[in-house]
């Protein structure tokens, strides 16, 4: 059964992440996800929506099965490869993606609203229990490489991206509109709805006038995704070490719980 659900809206199309229960992205997802973002450009989209389950857009890696590699350096990095490839095809797709949050998107499943050009998020129907997105790699001991860091400085500021990667924390989804980390909060039922409409204002304008201002606009996230700049090799090292490794283990518990 494929990872990814494929919505044709005339000429948007929804790419809805459909592995359950959280969308954990696995090399399987990845794969699929860049698949099929190739092939809905191929067929002549003008707009793609990146969607995701409801209360969970994605919890980013699969650690579990990533922690299930042990020390297979070799397919932990092809997977690895596999995620940073989806992020460079969202941030080079030549036709613009809006993001779809309909619940928590943290660490990678953040990265991939960030490599989007907009950001529709829900509103949680439990006020007390927010929806949340951020990137909190320094809580199990891992440091955003700096082609992610730019991305969300990109977004918020280089001040405001420092406090937020520095202590790893997840933004509520109120917090992250008024930082605009997102841009839209709907409700949780209008979120991919929301985001069709936004893309249909954009492709009601003159086509290439936009698609190449936006290009020239989102060069500096390609730049950023570039493998200098993400140094995978140190990040697997950092994978490695024994306090995150510890720290990995401990979230995956507490998750099982």
């Amino acid at each position: 059964m494929s990872c990814i659900e494929t919505i044709r809206h005339g000429d948007i199309v929804e790419l809805k992440l459909a592995r359950a229960p959280v969308n954990a992205l696995n090399p399987t997802l990845c794969a699929e996800l860049r698949g099929a973002l190739d092939a809905a450009v191929d067929a002549g989209a003008h707009g793609l929506v990146l969607s995701g389950g409801p209360k969970v857009f994605s919890a980013g890696l699969d650690v579990p099965y990533l922690l299930s590699l042990g020390d297979d350096r070799h397919a932990l990095m092809t997977a690895w490869e596999l995620f940073f490839d989806c992020a460079m095809a969202l941030a080079a797709c030549p036709v613009p993606v809006v993001a779809a949050l309909g619940g928590h998107a943290p660490a990678g499943g953040c990265v991939l609203a960030l490599c989007c050009d907009y950001r529709v998020m829900a509103r949680s129907e439990e006020v007390d229990r927010p929806f949340r997105i951020g990137l909190n790699e320094t809580q199990v001991g891992l440091v955003a490489p700096e082609g992610i860091q730019r991305l969300l400085r990109r977004v918020v500021g280089p001040y405001r991206a420092e406090r937020l990667l520095v202590s790893g924390d997840m933004l509520g989804a109120e917090q992250a509109l008024l930082v605009g980390l997102v841009d839209e909060l709907v409700e949780i039922g209008d979120v991919a709805l929301r985001a069709r409409t936004w893309l249909e204002q954009l492709l009601a304008l003159p086509r290439q006038a936009v698609l190449q201002t936006r290009a020239i606009a989102r060069a500096d996230m390609v730049e950023a995704l570039q493998p200098h700049n993400i140094q995978l090799d140190r990040f697997i090292d950092a994978w490695y070490a024994p306090g995150t490794q510890g720290a990995l283990r401990a979230l995956v518990a507490k998750l099982g719980k």
